[in-house]
């Protein structure tokens, strides 16, 4: 592995737990801000120091509070990209991109290097401009080369398109992708976004409050989420708290309906989540067919965000249905993506409206804690 990291921290709010391996791949960071994804890339960069554990990367040990080990910042050789990029003003783009260069490389080894990076990213003819002159997208670039232009063992990347208007983003990301190409070893990349997330990485680490939720591939974030954490974090719009009634039946408490499961229910199952994407306007199904009234609706570019109350005259057998009560909070809606390149604008639903909607057995996720 190219990657071992097993450490413990205490701060005011959490504590920080994380084990976890990787190789040589990108690793995904998912969790709600302040979770612990920014610290533990300090943590094995240098720049926070655990209270206890172990780091290896390469074969090189940089911490291990056992032995005494605890390598500085240099020593370690990473390279850790924020969110500010943070180039020295008062360096041009090629001081700055030497600037991870060890000082006793050659004056020629140094500059191929430098040129080398310069044309990677398209920064031929910028080597003699400062910073300042430079766009948001150019900051980048140069933050990127110097990554690269120091041979470092292991790419961590901390947010890198947050300040980053989306057409500025989706030309970037296109950097980014042959930079990961071209890096043999160990990425760690912490996002926000799991579309990103997806784009970019081979496996995802879920962290909440501190702890690794789950380590899985991106695929299996995405298709088999484990965890109540998972779900918030890849997306999932529509959470319940879930009590087993039978091997393939759930009732679903936030909206007081009853689910058919195509997947076992767990005796201990905890929580259930559907995508808003997956639900679709009934259709002669046997199960999960409910009636519901808009509650309210709203438009991006493509889709419409509808959210919906469960009523209590379902087509199934009314049992299955408690009375909504609208003194309960937002989370008792239920969301409702529609495609506006699908749907006609007359057929669009809207605020008052009564819609029969099913929801797919085989696309509800089942989780214990």
């Amino acid at each position: 592995m190219s990657l071992f990291v097993d450490i413990k921290k205490s701060f005011p709010n959490f504590d920080l737990e994380v084990n976890l391996e990787a190789g040589n791949e990108a690793l995904g960071f998912l969790g709600a801000s302040g979770s612990g994804k920014s610290m533990t890339l300090r943590c094995i960069a240098g720049l926070e120091t655990p209270d206890e554990g172990t780091i290896i990367v390469e074969g090189t040990t940089f911490f291990d509070s056992k032995k005494g080990i605890d390598l500085s910042p240099q020593q370690r050789k990473t390279a850790l990209l924020f969110q500010s990029y943070m180039l020295f003003p008062n360096l041009t783009v090629a001081e700055n991109i030497a600037a991870g260069i060890p000082q006793s490389t050659p004056k020629d080894v140094v500059h191929h290097l430098v040129e080398e990076q310069l044309i990677r990213f398209g920064l031929q003819g910028f080597g003699k401009r400062y910073p300042i002159r430079l766009s948001g997208g150019q900051q980048q670039r140069v933050a990127l080369a110097r990554m690269l232009a120091a041979a470092p063992k292991i790419l961590m990347l901390d947010e890198p398109f947050s300040a980053l208007d989306s057409h500025l983003k989706s030309a970037l990301e296109q950097d980014m992708l042959d930079l990961f190409e071209h890096f043999d070893g160990s990425i760690l990349y912490v996002s926000h976004d799991i579309d990103e997330a997806f784009r970019f990485c081979d496996r995802i680490a879920v962290i909440d409050h501190g702890r690794l939720k789950e380590l899985a591939s991106t695929a299996d974030i995405l298709s088999s989420p484990g965890t109540l954490a998972t779900l918030k974090v890849s997306g999932v719009k529509n959470i319940s708290p879930a009590i087993r009634v039978s091997d393939h039946e759930i009732e679903a408490t936030a909206w007081g309906i009853r689910l058919f499961c195509e997947r076992e229910v767990p005796v201990d199952v905890a929580f259930m989540g559907v995508r808003a994407s997956y639900l679709r306007k009934a259709n002669g199904q046997q199960h999960n067919v409910f009636d519901m009234q808009v509650h309210r609706s709203s438009d991006s570019r493509f889709e419409r965000t509808v959210m919906l109350n469960p009523v209590i005259d379902a087509l199934e057998d009314p049992q299955w249905v408690s009375d909504y009560d609208k003194s309960k909070p937002s989370s008792a809606r239920i969301q409702w993506k529609v495609d506006k390149l699908v749907v006609s604008e007359s057929g669009l639903p809207a605020r008052g409206d009564m819609v029969r909607l099913h929801i797919p057995p085989e696309h509800i996720y089942l989780v214990t804690h």
